[in-house]
């Protein structure tokens, strides 16, 4: 699959690479039949829901939320609440921080914000559940959610020891492992006994952390341990995991500061390690085994299509490559060339800012443009010299100008058209060559006044935020929007710092990465018909890949213009050929953009 060992990335891109093995099969499969059809539809369904949940399960003071915040890296989940014994509480990725709380019976879902969480599943706002909460769905923009990771918070365990078990019984078969809190001051209390009982009974792996260890010395500290270990092999058998020591207080504080030394010492890097492993691992052999049979078993069905013989071949590859010591494909490599770096929400993420600046003026410019046109005879007769705007700037300004502004506007050049093609005809009359050519009728390359205004407010764009980046600390590459690619190497090029040069190219890569991700799972969940799990960034990520790839559509900076002789900008104002570039307000027409 990859050197080193699978991590959460490594799984989802095996996913990927299963998804697109099943598109081809779905492909061949169009006339095979219903049977063969909705078999392959019930495997998209698999992975479009494929997710690891992890069951958060503690008394109330335990640190249940501090750890998941410390787990996820955002001090937002609320803390020192006492929650309801019949809500579930649910952390999922979500593009923006909401909260969906879902209601028995059909009382549709609601939204509301993180802050209002207490109001709904805590005993003292919600007493005895009367608003019938039956789940809250918390969305964060954090990395690991991103990933597929979700939690499962069950309520609070020391109120109502029989409904709490209840509850927790019921999301047991949803869950690949259970993490128990507990802490220092009293270790395992009966409840969480009974938990441990539960889990064994199920079958469920248990992840026992011991929280709160900056608040006792290094004897206590291996004391607790030590007692907690054993307890755990008590209960659980030869399949007890060692206890996990930290201090989730001081984790969140080592990752909000990126201090890797102190999130070392609070325990939480060691334990992240030991989970995302172990549900990378227990998920390898279980999900991707098991849907790989699955496909073996819809290619069976058809003995005699080419198709399904290669995709069983693929099949078998791929299994043969599921081994941690193999790597899979050359895209494998080349993703693990990617230095991945926190690039934040995309859904936040502005477009290309050199396209935003050129759009702006151009916008501007035939705002004021279509204006004169309408209004200056002096601006009507220069249109007219200059053959007018270039094809796509002439097309801009059509879907600007009202149909009176290019009523009065145009006929100028019109005539100055027609008479050209009359000199053209008299000359093909004699047997001349090459009697009309493009430069006749249209601007030639470094003619059209938008173009030049245009080379000019990108060469201004890319010095600016090259000189941002080299000089003024208050911004940096982070602070950027996502340069499109046709303006990247210019930006590049213009930086003289290879540190900023190098953490720009990180991030950019790591943009389109990311995007790379948003774009198969959304392809994987609309496969799936399971369009409702996409977030807001993987809904935007195909406009988003666009825009990235060639910019904004209203943006046009031709490359044959963009060299120093273009000369200054020559705009068209009522007294005739300015160069001044500041341009005035005025109305607007009807067909504005």
């Amino acid at each position: 699959m990859s050197e080193g060992p699978m991590d959460l990335r490594d799984y989802e891109n095996a996913k990927f690479e299963l998804a697109s093995i099943l598109r081809v099969l779905s492909e061949a499969a169009k006339d095979k039949g219903d049977r063969v059809n909705e078999q392959i539809r019930a495997l998209f369904v698999r992975l479009a829901e494929d997710r690891f949940n992890l069951a958060v399960i503690g008394r109330f003071g335990r640190g249940k939320s501090s750890l998941m915040n410390a787990i996820i890296g955002i001090d937002r989940l609320p803390t020192g609440i006492l929650p309801l014994t019949s809500v579930i509480t649910t952390v999922v990725y979500g593009s923006t921080e909401k909260v969906i709380i879902h209601y028995d019976g059909r009382r549709p879902a609601a939204e509301v914000e993180l802050d209002q969480l207490p109001e709904f599943i805590t005993q003292q706002a919600n007493p005895g559940n009367v608003r019938h909460v039956r789940t809250a769905q918390v969305q964060i923009p954090a990395e690991i959610l991103r990933r597929g990771f979700h939690f499962i918070d069950t309520p609070g365990l020391g109120s109502a020891i029989a409904e709490n078990t209840r509850t927790t019984e019921s999301f047991l078969p949803e869950a690949d492992a259970m993490l128990v809190v507990t802490s220092y001051d009293s270790p395992l209390s009966e409840e969480e006994f009974a938990v441990l009982r539960l889990a064994a009974r199920y079958d469920r792996h248990v992840f026992m952390v011991l929280n709160k260890h900056d608040t006792v010395t290094d004897i206590q500290r291996r004391e607790g341990l030590e007692y907690v270990n054993a307890q755990l092999r008590h209960v659980l058998g030869p399949r007890a995991s060692e206890a996990f020591s930290v201090s989730a207080r001081d984790g969140l504080a080592a990752k909000l500061t990126g201090n890797t030394d102190a999130l070392g010492a609070s325990g939480i890097a060691a334990f992240e390690e030991a989970l995302i492993r172990f549900l990378v691992e227990e998920k390898q052999q279980a999900f991707l085994s098991s849907f790989c049979e699955r496909v073996l078993e819809v290619t069976h069905l058809d003995s005699t299509g080419s198709t399904f013989a290669d995709v069983a071949l693929q099949i078998r590859d791929f299994q043969r490559a599921l081994g941690p010591d193999n790597e899979r494909t050359p895209a494998d490599r080349e993703r693990r060339l990617v230095r991945t770096v926190d690039v934040g929400s995309l859904h936040e993420l502005e477009p290309c800012e050199i396209c935003q600046r050129v759009q702006s003026v151009s916008f501007d410019f035939l705002c004021h443009y279509q204006y004169e046109l309408s209004v200056s005879r002096a601006s009507q007769e220069h249109h007219a010299r200059a053959k007018g705007l270039c094809v796509i700037h002439t097309r801009q300004l059509a879907a600007l100008a009202a149909p009176q502004g290019v009523a009065v506007g145009y006929p100028a050049l019109l005539e100055a058209l027609s008479a050209t093609l009359a000199k053209a005809a008299n000359a093909a009359s004699v047997g001349g060559h090459d009697v009309l050519v493009r430069g006749d009728v249209l601007p030639a390359p470094g003619e059209c006044a938008l173009c030049r205004l245009c080379v000019d407010t990108l060469k201004e764009a890319v010095a600016a935020i090259a000189a941002s980046l080299q000089h003024d600390d208050a911004r940096d590459v982070e602070s950027l929007s996502g340069i499109c690619m046709l303006h990247l190497p210019e930006l590049v090029a213009a930086l003289a710092d290879k540190d900023v040069i190098e953490r720009l190219l990180d991030r950019e890569s790591s943009i389109l990465s990311r995007l790379a991700d948003d774009l198969r799972r959304y392809a994987t969940r609309r496969d799936a018909i399971r369009r409702q799990l996409s977030s807001a960034e993987e809904t935007e990520a195909a406009d988003r890949t666009l825009k990235m790839i060639a910019g904004l559509v209203n943006v046009h900076v031709p490359d044959s213009c963009s060299q120093a002789t273009c000369g200054p900008v020559l705009e068209i104002g009522a007294s005739g050929v300015s160069r001044n570039r500041e341009v005035p307000e005025m109305a607007f027409s009807d067909n504005r953009p």
